[in-house]
């Protein structure tokens, strides 16, 4: 089996969304999100070769997803069928990304994901790996998959990017720190976003101090993603975090998966060579631009309009970014 630039292992959802708040929905659009199919897209959007870990049900709907993983350039030889349903979320229209998702996953047949289901070749062969904290959240069989994939890969020299992305209907403040705590010293790059992940898992709503205590678990590497306020970058290279203004969002329709087209584009610019620092710029510069699609898939941008949004926002904000590199050297 050839080797891939990024392997991508957790929950891919049924997507019920609505171009209007869920109150006030008479009509929902059936498509396919998730975590992980949204960085996983991103990271074939970027460039790399994606392959896609995870368990479908063996019906109708699960035919359908997997024809939409295919449509997306993103390799499913890895995934299993399983006799239980697919889970499925409802999503309204938000432009803020401030509310809920109505979920609907216990059983799920990604929920059944096992360690056994991964294999050392498959995860030494790989570039990089994406995790997430909601993968752990789905059962006890799959946080082990999760802590098993982290080791091995890191073991052999493959790049750990590893999302929190807490939810607070999916699992507990506990379980969620003891589920950060346990892959964090794998972890090349860790994600959390804030205020969200930060305020519920490190005790604090400034980024600059949760990228310390993220670092203090054991992780190489800390990008807080902060909305509107980009991102703040530990890169553990002594140098001191640094703040990194947003790319502009050129139109806003809806936030669902933005935090995902980041860690997937990141984790595909660093699979494929690219520094830190320009890897977490594309990662910022892409979910600005997703922010206009409807759903975690609705925009991805292939990576030339990447990375000419990417150049001309630092064209137009480049005294801002001047100013904001100083003041974070100083933080």
């Amino acid at each position: 089996m050839s080797a891939c630039d990024v392997l991508v292992i957790g929950e891919v959802l049924v997507e019920l969304s609505s171009a209007v708040p869920l109150r006030e929905a008479r009509e929902l659009r059936l498509g396919f999100s998730g975590d992980a199919l949204n960085a996983a897209a991103a990271a074939r959007a970027a460039g790399a070769r994606v392959r896609l870990l995870t368990r479908v049900g063996s019906d109708e709907i699960g035919d359908r997803l997997l024809e939409e993983v295919a449509d997306l350039g993103v390799d499913a030889t890895l995934v299993r069928r399983a006799d239980a349903p697919n889970g499925l979320y409802f999503v309204g229209a938000d432009p803020d990304g401030v509310r809920d998702f109505v979920y609907v996953r216990r059983g799920s047949a990604a929920s059944r994901l096992r360690p056994e289901d991964l294999d050392d070749a498959v995860l030494r062969s790989a570039s990089a790996v994406v995790l997430s904290g909601i993968t752990q959240a789905l059962s006890s069989s799959t946080a082990a998959a999760v802590a098993r994939a982290a080791a091995v890969v890191a073991e052999a020299g493959g790049i750990v990017v590893y999302d929190p992305n807490y939810r607070r209907r999916l699992t507990t403040v506990a379980q969620a720190r003891a589920a950060l705590a346990a892959v964090a010293p794998h972890a090349s790059v860790v994600t959390p976003s804030a205020p969200s992940d930060i305020g519920a898992l490190l005790d604090t709503t400034d980024p600059f101090l949760a990228a310390e205590r993220c670092r203090a678990l054991g992780a190489r590497a800390v990008a807080v993603t902060c909305g509107a306020d980009g991102v703040v970058l530990d890169a553990g290279d002594g140098a001191g975090p640094l703040r990194i203004l947003p790319s502009a969002a050129p139109r806003i329709v809806d936030a669902t998966g933005a935090g995902d087209v980041f860690a997937g584009t990141l984790t595909a610019r660093l699979a494929l060579g690219d520094p830190l620092e320009r890897a977490v710029r594309l990662g910022g510069a892409a979910a600005a631009l997703s922010l206009a699609g409807q759903g975690g898939t609705g925009r991805l941008a292939p990576l030339a309009e990447v990375e000419r949004h990417l150049a001309e926002s630092a064209a137009t904000e480049a005294p801002a970014q001047a100013s904001a590199d100083a003041t974070a050297r100083l933080a």
